[in-house]
């Protein structure tokens, strides 16, 4: 049994599908499916039924699977160790983000991290703060950017920064010229425009909402926090921003952005999971982040 061949079954349960598994790993169809032949035959079982139009893992094959991916995370580990051990200047570091937050703060951190360690290879994976919780948890990023609070129990975290959430309201907005924080109670009747479900700071929108006692009439949805903030700025309707965000311009069009009363915040986290080895590049990149973010927060 040999590693790439445990690899080459993951990827094959990831994908359900022998040739997108194929072009993931870059090798040829038949290679893939020689080899995984090859592996059920010498441990004795199948691990994926095949038919015309699926590929799905038997239940010897999802505990293969299971087994595999930590045997996986447990040789990229002792790699990162000896690296460490041996002060070697090259690497491979995973990060993961979730993609609004990422697009703010990982450009102003990844070329100050490689200014000083150019050798390291950086790996960005962005996702859902749910996925990206889950990928943490089975060692498929080495850190992540996640705001709290974290679902995953096995997750550890430092603390990165706490931001403020304002109010992005369109410029002819009546509270536009308010010099006042806004309640949040006061915007009952108010249109909102929020992230798809699945975003954590959709679910932050909710729960702002209903600590006011308010439900949110959510007129249009978006991935997308540039697509949010020009659909206010044009009038559709009002929606909370972090605050490094509002501090972007997209457009011509831009949203005022007003403080809200009692200021609420997010809590955005560096997590990895418990007892993992943090290499020292990771150590670094967490440094590193938390200088940058220092200047501008």
């Amino acid at each position: 049994m040999e590693l790439r061949q445990l690899q080459y079954a993951i990827q094959i349960a990831i994908e359900r599908n022998f040739s997108r598994a194929a072009e993931k790993l870059h090798i040829a169809q038949p290679s893939l499916s020689q080899q995984l032949s090859k592996l059920e035959k010498e441990i004795g079982v199948l691990l994926f039924q095949r038919s015309t139009n699926s590929v799905e893992l038997t239940h010897a094959g999802a505990l293969f699977v299971e087994k595999s991916q930590k045997i996986l995370d447990m040789v990229e580990q002792l790699k990162k160790e000896m690296e460490d051990i041996s002060q070697m200047k090259k690497g491979r570091l995973v990060v993961g983000s979730m993609p609004i937050t990422g697009s703010t703060i990982l450009p102003l951190v990844v070329p100050a991290f490689q200014a000083a360690y150019p050798d390291i290879e950086i790996s960005l994976v962005e996702e859902t703060s749910a996925n990206l919780e889950t990928l943490t948890m089975n060692g498929q990023t080495d850190i992540s950017l996640l705001s709290l609070p974290l679902r995953e129990e096995s997750l550890v975290y430092e603390t990165l920064l706490e931001e403020e959430i304002v109010l992005a309201v369109p410029p002819k907005h009546p509270l536009a010229a308010s010099n006042e924080p806004i309640r949040i109670k006061q915007l009952e009747k108010e249109a909102f425009i929020a992230l798809k479900k699945g975003q954590g700071f959709r679910k932050l929108t909710l729960e702002l909402c209903q600590e006011a006692g308010i439900t949110p009439n959510i007129v249009f949805e978006s991935s997308n926090m540039e697509t949010v903030q020009s659909l206010v700025a044009a009038g559709m309707g009002i929606a909370f921003v972090p605050y490094l965000i509002s501090k972007r311009s997209f457009s011509e069009l831009f949203p005022v952005h007003l403080t809200l009363e009692d200021r609420p915040t997010r809590t955005l986290v560096i997590a990895y999971r418990k007892g993992r080895y943090i290499s020292k590049a990771a150590e670094a990149f967490v440094s590193t982040m938390k200088e940058v973010m220092g200047t501008i927060v």
